[in-house]
């Protein structure tokens, strides 16, 4: 047998043996593969890491050897898959390195199918081609089932949204419906593929990775729907191959450019804009990990990140905002604090004080100060626009004892205000820019339109429309003058007391009256 081709048997006393570990190789031993695995599924466990080169599967003995373009490519799967080993037909497989260098599978009988696979699978570069040529060459072992996906997303703590699942699955080919909705207390999706090829292997990546570090896990099946109704393009249900469906109960049409791929300017993914076709979804940020050519995708796993979890680039790990061109006559801590409070848990504020026109908001991560950014920053408040960045500070201190501050620094962090404390609270799928119109709930049954209509007219605001929800009277919209209107009075009347322990609940609206 050729020093280049791995000895199955010697593998495995090494392993049992009191050796160290083999040194990196590019060649990576996999074992306790169920039957019936093909080679497009081993290989596909490499895929997120680079380009796989070669392969050799030993059926019989439930083992393969996969061979990576580089030591750094498989360096970065091993790492990734050794606290949390990959699952192949719901049983856990072992990556480890092999002591060969490289594979030569030449004279290897029995290995027509899995090189045929394998080469269909690195050609998927060039288009969904690839994937159908590789399965065919397994002899047709895709399994039976339609385009369409059922997705569940588990501990659902950060908000999860319509353009989020996009820019996640769209990795794996063209998607061209979405509609998200909850059943028995759980946040799901249904999502459908152009092409049944494109789900088969979304799911096998995705399934049961986490969106955020601990937290959105996803539970993938396939739906026994063949074809998805979408009536309405808006934040809940989106026809991608059809722009001209309204945004629901007739209000207006979606924009041309929500339709587009990656227009999610208020999503904190950057856009995709490598190469066309299947783009692996795992990658490395850049200085904490191995380089892997190809693996740049929107979601991004680390060598220091929890095992089985996806953290997302570009959000740094400081969750404290530098605000500033605030009015120094009109704003409070607590006006931040409520304010910010609308796109994450405030912590802590704090008012400069010798520049009161300068604050530091502190949240409670790094994700919910990013969503402020996104949608405050550039915002109008009290004749001034406001400015919001991250800040060099990890924390906000609190005064010391006897330190003068006028209370210009407040702690909020076991506030009852908090909006996301509650993993399963609904407030995590309303999260909208500020708006004229308002969202009002918990609105006792004794409080008329013209009470509340005179309570924002008692606070400057100019009320342009008002209606109660018909099949919740403790809900209603109540739409203002101008966006900077909507924006105080939301500071102003949020947790208005109206007795007997009734507190009024503002959040902004995506509708309009």
């Amino acid at each position: 047998m050729s020093n280049s081709t791995p000895a199955t048997d010697n593998e495995k006393k090494k392993s049992k043996g009191s050796r160290l570990p083999c040194s990196p190789s590019r060649v990576l031993h996999i074992r306790q593969i169920p039957n019936g695995v093909t080679g497009a599924e081993v290989v596909s466990l490499g895929l997120p890491f680079g380009k796989v080169t070669n392969l050799l599967m030993l059926r019989g003995k439930g083992q393969a050897f996969l061979e990576m373009a580089s030591v750094d490519a498989a360096v970065s799967m091993v790492n990734y898959y050794t606290p949390a080993p990959p699952h192949l037909h719901n049983q856990p497989v072992y990556i480890q390195y092999s002591n060969y260098k490289e594979l030569r599978t030449d004279n290897q009988h029995n290995q027509a199918r899995p090189q045929a696979a394998l080469q269909g699978v690195n050609a998927v570069q060039h288009g969904n081609l690839g994937i159908t040529n590789a399965l065919a060459a397994e002899g047709g072992v895709l399994p039976s089932h339609g385009s369409v996906l059922r997705i569940v997303v588990e501990n659902v703590f950060y908000p999860v949204t319509l353009d989020i699942l996009y820019q996640i699955f769209s990795k794996f080919g063209f998607v061209l419906k979405i509609v998200m909705f909850h059943k028995n207390n759980q946040f799901q999706a249904l999502l459908q593929y152009a092409d049944a090829t494109n789900a088969y292997y979304a799911k096998m990546s995705l399934d049961g990775h986490s969106i955020y570090s601990g937290c959105c896990t996803l539970r993938i099946d396939f739906s026994k729907l063949t074809n998805l109704t979408v009536k309405y393009n808006n934040d809940k249900s989106r026809d991608f191959t059809r722009i001209d469906l309204p945004f629901g109960d007739g209000q207006r049409t979606v924009e041309t450019s929500l339709s587009t791929p990656f227009a999610t300017q208020n999503t904190v993914f950057p856009p995709y804009t490598g190469p066309p076709g299947f783009v692996p979804p795992l990658g490395f940020h850049q200085g904490t990990g191995p380089a892997v050519p190809g693996a740049l995708g929107p979601l991004t796993v680390t060598t220091s990140a929890a095992p089985g979890h996806m953290t997302i680039p570009g959000i740094p790990g400081n969750s404290v905002l530098l605000v500033s061109n605030l009015n120094p006559e009109a704003i409070t801590p607590y006006g931040l604090f409520i304010l910010f409070g609308v796109y994450g848990d405030v912590h802590r504020v704090k008012i400069m004080f010798k520049k009161r026109g300068i604050a530091l908001v502190q949240m409670a991560d790094a994700t919910q100060a990013q969503l402020a950014i996104n949608y405050l920053n550039g915002q109008r408040l009290y004749g001034r626009v406001m400015h919001a960045t991250l800040s060099k500070y990890q924390t906000i201190q609190l005064p010391r004892e006897g330190q003068e501050d006028k209370g210009l620094t407040k702690d909020y962090s076991n506030s009852p205000l908090h909006r996301f404390k509650n993993p399963c609270s609904k407030n995590f799928q309303n999260i909208f820019p500020p708006s004229a119109t308002l969202h009002l709930s918990n609105i006792p049954p004794s409080v008329t339109v013209d009470d509340l209509k005179n309570l924002f007219t008692s606070k400057g605001s100019t009320v342009k429309g008002f209606k109660f929800f018909q099949k919740d009277c403790k809900m209603a919209l109540i739409q203002l003058g101008s966006v900077e209107e909507a924006v105080h009075a939301l500071i102003e009347l949020h947790n208005h007391d109206f007795g007997e322990n009734q507190h009024l609940r503002v959040s902004f609206s995506k509708s309009s009256i």
